[in-house]
């Protein structure tokens, strides 16, 4: 089976049992999600159904693992002779999750 979902911004890759790190979502661990935004679904038998821009009645479903944030990036400017000089740091927060299924037949929507 091969599903493509979108969430935060970005496309994931998705089969059940699959562990996957995405942006932050509002919940906690232990939670259920629904993903709607389904691009591309294929059950490996027939002919994989392409979405435009989704795929109506097929959602993918997955409980929350964990919170968390990823190691700090420093990001420094810095202009020349001019004694501008800024360092900050950032730690992109994320949310593991774990497939658990994927239900519905794939529509054009």
């Amino acid at each position: 089976m091969l599903v493509i979902f979108e969430t935060g911004g970005k496309q994931h890759k998705a089969d059940i049992g699959l562990k996957l790190k995405v942006e932050k979502l509002p919940l906690k661990a232990g939670e259920t999600v629904s993903f709607d935004k389904v691009l591309l679904y294929s059950d490996g038998s027939t002919d994989p159904q392409v979405g435009s821009p989704y795929l109506g009645n097929v959602h993918v479903q997955a409980k929350v693992l964990a919170q968390g944030k990823n190691r700090k990036i420093l990001v420094f400017k810095q202009k020349q002779r001019k004694g501008y000089r800024r360092r900050r740091g950032h730690r992109q927060p994320w949310t593991e999750i774990e497939i658990t299924g994927v239900s519905g037949v794939g529509t054009a929507a």
